[in-house]
């Protein structure tokens, strides 16, 4: 019985750390997001919007990038919550959208990603988090 506790344990911590946000994981995920986006101190916006302080920015608000009306006038906040969602599925979680990307479905990516994104504040400096 105390084995089948302690393998039980064991599994559970495995299993919270493959949860884990890891940024330098995410750095790699993010290679696939550079040809539409930039980001940290030298982003400019380019075929998509630039994402520095995108966690917790409202959606179509970055100066000088043309959005779609669809996102523009959505009223989402990028929380994490909302990121996950509309990265996983851009054009369900904003239909009209002008993003053509397909989604980002590993969930693991995902938080990698969300990792990656939340080390840079609106002026593209990395933070600690």
């Amino acid at each position: 019985m105390r084995s089948l506790v302690l393998s039980a344990a064991l599994l559970l911590a495995g299993l919270g750390q493959a949860q884990a946000q890891d940024a330098a994981a995410g750095e790699k995920v993010f290679a696939q997001c550079r040809a539409c986006h930039q980001i940290g101190p030298n982003a400019k916006n380019a075929v998509g919007p630039e994402l520095n302080g995108v966690i917790g920015r409202h959606s179509g608000s970055v100066e000088g990038y043309n959005y779609s009306p669809a996102n523009k006038n959505s009223g989402l906040t990028w929380d994490e919550a909302t990121f996950r969602d509309y990265i996983k599925d851009p054009k369900a979680k904003v239909p009209g959208t002008k993003m053509i990307y397909a989604g980002l479905k590993d969930e693991q990516k995902v938080n990698d990603l969300v990792a990656y994104l939340k080390q840079f504040d609106a002026q593209g400096q990395k933070t600690t988090q």
